[in-house]
């Protein structure tokens, strides 16, 4: 009965799956265990970090281009801002978290009565430069808008010459300084990005505005070389954002202030180490616990050059229209193909398919079809974006709107519409020598007429079309301006924003683009 009994017994245990699970279970927990780095030995700081920090407190900027392309960047940024405040969802945004909050010596928000502590401040500012994406741009294996750093660096240097010239701990800071400033956020930015695609891991580039503008306000608020490091390990290590809700079938505003949140992160982060706060040395290398391994698929960051004046020198700026990117070649060409069908005495009624060759990354990012739901989705829809010049012969904010949506005649556009990647357009798009944003618009009527096809390598705010260009963007910085201010006021800024703006202090340049009641 004995022997029996334990047979039956040494059966289930072979048997049962809940004996197996469990062995599994604990074995899977030692190997896992067995992985676990233990030795407590604090390593050198990643390189990464050594190496934006000793560029940050090292490194002199001397390049005359970089200056000068810095200014035309700043009034560009600064009058996107001002145009932004004209929507009131972005307007809602900013501003105190308690109505009525007025901080002395504090951040001034251009365009507005607002003065607010650094952090709001930054977010304030970061917004409404982002809110209609027509700020400043960068294409790479990463794509971004270095200009979005302006927010936290702006902020920054405006509280803490404020602050100064009130008594208190600061530094008086000239325009020149932020310009400084913003060179070297761009290249931090733009220089990370040009091998490395965060995207591709489905992590939002603001990531690397977070990291910039954490370099660049580390040093303003007195920073020594290893708080630095410190601060731009908890850049690395905080939360990043998802690209979800940029992307179908999320597509939505927070892509509108994803950037005034990641700088603001970036000065409160950088304000914790002025106050003791520690790093963590091998945020990036750490094994199982750190940012290469956790969020960048085990892999290291690869850099094409060393950090200088590079990406500020060569910037992409959005001149022509209010449009994601990737998509400015192709407006520019459906608003010559608009030209060409009016002079034949023809409407887009008459267009029977367009055929559209563009890049790899507009096709991973601005490619979408069926309903467009808001703003945002429209925006970053390269069929909406093709559509609208075509019809009416312009794309302005207004054209995302949900009134200018309504007209039947895009989606019916839009459904014509064959997108394919042409391979030297991504080829020249990723060259260091061309950076070209190509695209190509070729149509075909419903009489079986094939127009030419209008192709554009790359946008006027493009670096080999600057001399073009920089008149365009003063206009446009202009028309921005008297959007928000009385002629007077315009004028008065106009007249401080020479070449010779580097020497003001930034308090008293801010102070030009205060609304007045």
């Amino acid at each position: 009965m004995l022997s029996l009994r334990s047979a039956a017994a040494r059966t289930f245990a072979r048997r049962s799956p809940v004996a197996t699970s469990q062995r599994s279970f604990l074995q899977t927990r030692i190997m896992a265990y067995s992985t676990i780095n233990t030795n407590n030995v604090r390593p050198e700081p990643d390189q990464v970090l050594q190496d934006i920090a000793d560029y940050i407190h090292n490194y002199k900027i001397d390049s005359p281009v970089a200056y000068e392309t810095a200014r035309l960047c700043l009034l560009d940024t600064l009058g996107c801002g001002l145009e932004g405040l004209k929507y009131q969802q972005c307007a809602n945004l900013i501003g105190p978290v308690v109505p009525g909050t007025v901080v002395p010596s504090g951040t001034k928000v251009p365009g507005t009565d607002y003065q607010l502590d650094p952090v709001r401040g930054a977010f304030s500012i970061g917004t409404i430069i982002r809110w209609l994406d027509y700020n400043d741009c960068w294409l790479a294996a990463e794509w971004g808008h270095p200009s979005d750093n302006l927010g936290g660096i702006l902020a920054v240097a405006d509280w803490l010459t404020r602050t100064a010239k009130a008594g208190g701990e600061g530094k008086v800071f000239k325009v020149k300084d932020v310009l400084e400033g913003m060179i070297k956020a761009h290249e931090i930015q733009g220089c990370i990005a040009l091998e490395n695609s965060f995207n591709k891991v489905g992590l939002d580039h603001v990531v690397l505005v977070k990291v910039a503008t954490t370099a660049v306000v580390s040093k303003m608020l007195g920073l020594d070389r290893q708080q630095t490091i410190d601060a731009l390990s908890q850049a690395f290590v905080d939360g990043q954002s998802l690209r979800t809700y940029r992307h179908a079938p999320n597509t939505m505003s927070r892509k509108s202030w994803a950037a005034g949140d990641a700088v603001s992160r970036a000065v409160n982060l950088a304000l914790h180490v002025k106050r003791g706060e520690q790093g963590m040395p091998s945020i990036l290398t750490a094994k199982t616990w750190g940012f290469y391994d956790v969020l960048f698929k085990g892999q290291p960051f690869k850099f094409q050059r060393p950090y200088g004046s590079y990406v500020m020198e060569n910037v992409l700026f959005k001149i022509s229209f209010p449009a994601e990117f990737h998509a400015q070649t192709a407006a520019e060409a459906a608003m010559t193909l608009h030209q060409t069908l009016k002079s034949k005495g023809l409407t887009s009624d008459d267009i029977a398919s367009i055929k559209v060759r563009t890049q790899e990354a507009a096709m991973r990012i601005i490619d979408k079809t069926g309903p467009l739901y808001n703003y945002a989705d429209r925006d970053h829809t390269l069929q909406y974006m093709v559509a609208i010049p075509l019809i009416y012969g312009r794309l302005t904010a207004d054209d995302y709107s949900d009134a200018v949506a309504a007209d039947p005649r895009i989606d019916e556009l839009r459904a014509k519409m064959t997108l394919v990647e042409d391979p030297r357009f991504t080829e020249e798009y990723h060259a260091p020598d061309k950076r070209y944003i190509g695209n190509a618009i070729k149509i075909t009527l419903k009489d079986g007429t094939e127009l030419d096809e209008v192709e554009v390598n790359y946008p006027i705010g493009h670096r080999k079309r600057r001399e073009e260009g920089t008149p365009v963007l003063l206009s446009k910085f202009e028309r921005h301006l008297r959007g928000r201010f009385p002629e007077e006021q315009v004028q008065a800024i106009l007249a401080k924003s020479g070449k010779d703006v580097g020497e003001l202090d930034i308090d008293e340049y801010v102070d030009l683009y205060v609304k007045k009641n």
